[in-house]
């Protein structure tokens, strides 16, 4: 606003803080580099960063009982019906570089989230129980504030040794899209979930170009999942150029699993699909003839208008880890399946899947 010309009191009145605020702001965090008292905003960000260093000890650093149940539920232990612990492939901490691909340590691991909304379950009257899931994060990540062990990072979700910022990259124009299929021409009636038929789709990917897919439908977070294995022929040539994708989640594929899953279901249960703007679904037209379904795709960049299948895929990784090869996975049935929930027993998680089965399997 200051550089748009604002004065201090409209800059004060538009963002409903004291013209005395501003002024001191402005005064305060003032760059004197280019001989002029001019105030800049990556200034004024390293003044705050500045003054916001003190010999304060991290809260996971001095409360061994937090620490400690922070600590065992990250790591999440995969154990067997009878109680004794599953011994998964062995993963050696590679610092900050994880290296190539690989397989993940197994762990029902919570997410930092989920740990920091039980605490108030499970200790309502112990206020020293309490911490914000960014706290975790950076006991995690941070040097020197490192309560956690480094190590601890293989059993997140993202399995990342480093943080990565969300830096949005502008994407080349998908040819397959036009403004009729977008998300803002989708029925309203989907988007206040009070019909059902309307799904939220994507893959997960996995090593060696592996993938699953997973159909979640938005008023009951029924899930189905597509089990995609590689097509005849790959890895045995060269490549053909403008040939199929042989890896298993190319557009003939997606959409073969797409249409075999979803046609047994009645015809009022297939009304709509978003998916985001994957080139896995370039062969929409071809799915809305084959299967009935009208497909919408969401703007770039943005996964929350498909933010119940979002969720699902982060509370299946734990089962599905990124650096292992998805393709060994048959089409056996799933049991019914409850995520850690942080709404106490009986209450899952919002957009937690109820049942999950796999592309071969029919609906009763």
């Amino acid at each position: 606003m200051r550089a748009q010309g604002h004065g201090v009191r409209e800059i004060a009145r538009r963002l409903e803080r004291a013209p005395s605020t501003i002024s001191r702001e402005l005064r305060r965090n003032a760059a004197t580099r280019s001989g002029g008292l001019e105030y800049r905003a990556t200034t004024a960000q390293w003044h705050a960063d500045r003054s916001a260093r003190r010999p304060k000890p991290a809260k996971l650093a001095i409360n061994a009982a937090l620490r400690r149940y922070v600590q065992e539920r990250l790591a999440g232990a995969v154990v067997a019906p009878n109680g004794a612990t599953v011994r998964g492939p062995v993963v050696t901490w590679k610092g900050r570089r994880h290296g190539p691909r690989q397989d993940r340590r197994w762990a029902t691991a919570w997410s930092p989230e989920q740990i920091a909304r039980r605490l108030r379950l499970d200790f309502p009257d112990d206020e020293a129980m309490r911490i914000s899931h960014e706290a975790i994060y950076q006991a995690l990540y941070v040097q020197g504030r490192g309560a956690l062990r480094r190590e601890l990072t293989a059993c997140l979700r993202t399995g990342r040794a480093l943080r990565v910022p969300r830096a949005r990259t502008r994407g080349r124009g998908k040819t397959f899209i036009a403004p009729e299929i977008m998300i803002s021409q989708r029925p309203a009636e989907a988007a206040n979930r009070a019909v059902p038929g309307h799904w939220e789709g994507d893959l997960i990917l996995g090593l060696g170009s592996s993938a699953i897919g997973t159909l979640v439908e938005r008023t009951t977070r029924f899930t189905l999942l597509l089990r995609l294995p590689r097509m005849a022929g790959h890895d045995l040539g060269a490549r053909v150029k403008n040939g199929p994708a042989l890896a298993g989640h190319g557009a003939e594929a997606v959409r073969d699993a797409i249409t075999r899953t979803i046609t047994p279901l009645p015809e009022q249960l297939r009304q709509s699909l978003t998916w985001d703007q994957g080139a896995e679904m370039s062969q929409h037209a071809r799915l809305r003839i084959d299967a009935g379904l009208q497909v919408y795709f969401c703007d770039p960049h943005s996964p929350w208008p498909r933010g119940t299948n979002e969720t699902t895929n982060g509370l299946l990784r734990p089962y599905f880890p990124k650096g292992t090869d998805l393709s060994l996975h048959s089409a056996t049935t799933w049991r019914p399946w409850r995520s850690p929930s942080t709404r106490g027993p009986g209450r899952p998680l919002d957009g937690e899947p109820r049942r999950l089965i796999t592309s071969y399997d029919r609906p009763k």
